[in-house]
């Protein structure tokens, strides 16, 4: 079978797989829904409630499914679900962007300061929020934590870009180790938050840098889906632009391609993508390492199959993290941070023994 052969199986495979996740993921939780009065809820606020042939008959479908159910799945569980797709989406198309940018595949979004700002954004808010804001209207007061963790991630990667940029371009290598110092002074500054910190305080701080969907509105998801979406589908016309990178950037500019305005927008885009989704659901780690990964086992490093891919089984992966925070210690709920770096732990250790045992 070919390459090519390959990556179509593996986007059917995907795609088929994705909805059957979707449905899992709104009937797991306290309250366990079964798929078919998932299914008939769904359809009936599609407007397919009069198609027998779908769900049966309006009359049968209030009948056999609670108004609990469906308060359920409409306030929680349906908003909670699509935003771990989108999020988990956008950290695996970002960490497949900026693997292909870096030729490295040990690459992720936080190479770049952005996870690390947004949380000390996030920080910011949670202590010192009430100054910040203490004249704005209570919408604005209500997102202040999400505003701000936005703000900070995409404050880090301009400072990061700054720094690596010159006259005669950007330098991969000087953004690297601009990264490495934005992490360190991000993580003295939230060192510093927690020990101004009260109790309540440290406690919402905490809770954040592990991570979590729980805060999922449709206010959110929208927000989201209007950002993110299209920010997953502008990385996803890359694919051919990354392919050339791989090659090395004085080969890609022999093909034709502006490599410093490609450094820019996909830097642009990551930026952006991290730091929708840091601000939403707090930091969650190894999804943009471990999911890029992951595909480039299955089918190669083709970026224009990768990166739809790893949008694909990005959202897949954060949903069924989010079903083990669940139900793992149920009735109480695993921040979804804890549960990724269960996962991306052990895969990260892996590739790096890989790449130590290439490298003796």
């Amino acid at each position: 079978m070919s390459r090519n052969q390959q990556g179509a199986l593996l986007l059917t495979a995907l795609a088929i797989l994705l909805p059957v996740v979707v449905i899992v993921s709104i009937g797991v939780g306290a309250v366990p829904i079964p798929a078919g009065d998932i299914l008939a809820i769904l359809f009936d606020r599609l407007g397919f409630s009069g198609s027998p042939e779908l769900v049966g008959s309006p009359e049968l479908i209030q009948s056999s499914i609670s108004s609990q159910s469906a308060l359920i799945i409409e306030s929680i569980r349906l908003p909670r679900t699509l935003l771990g797709l989108i999020v988990g989406g956008s950290l695996a198309v970002a960490g497949a962007s900026m693997q292909g940018l870096f030729r490295n595949p040990l690459a992720d979004p936080s190479i770049i300061g952005v996870s690390s700002g947004a949380a000390l954004g996030a920080g910011i808010a949670i202590v010192l929020g009430s100054l910040l804001f203490a004249g704005a209207s209570s919408l604005v007061q209500s997102y202040s934590v999400s505003i701000l963790a936005f703000a900070g991630g995409v404050l880090s990667t301009w400072l990061v870009y700054k720094v690596g940029t010159t006259s005669n371009g950007t330098s991969v290598a000087t953004m690297l180790l601009a990264g490495v110092a934005i992490n360190a002074l991000a993580g003295a500054g939230m060192g510093m938050l927690n020990y101004v910190a009260d109790d309540n305080m440290l406690r919402n701080l905490t809770f954040w840098q592990m991570g979590s969907l729980g805060g999922a509105t449709w206010d959110l998801v929208i927000i989201c889906a209007t950002l993110l979406v299209p920010v997953i589908l502008m990385l996803g016309r890359y694919g051919l632009v990354l392919n050339a990178l791989l090659l090395g950037e004085s080969e890609a500019r022999h093909l034709g391609i502006d490599v410093q305005k490609v450094k820019l927008i996909l830097i642009f885009l990551t930026a952006l993508a991290v730091g929708v989704s840091v601000s939403v659901s707090g930091v969650i780690g190894f999804v943009g390492l471990v999911v890029p990964h992951l595909i480039r086992l299955a089918i190669g490093p083709d970026h224009r199959v990768l990166l739809p891919a790893s949008a694909m089984l990005g959202g897949i992966l954060l949903l069924a993290a989010d079903m083990i925070s669940r139900t793992i210690v149920a009735p109480a709920e695993l921040p979804i941070g804890i549960v990724t770096a269960l996962m991306g732990a052990p895969f990260f250790l892996s590739l790096l023994w890989q790449q130590r045992k290439r490298i003796v």
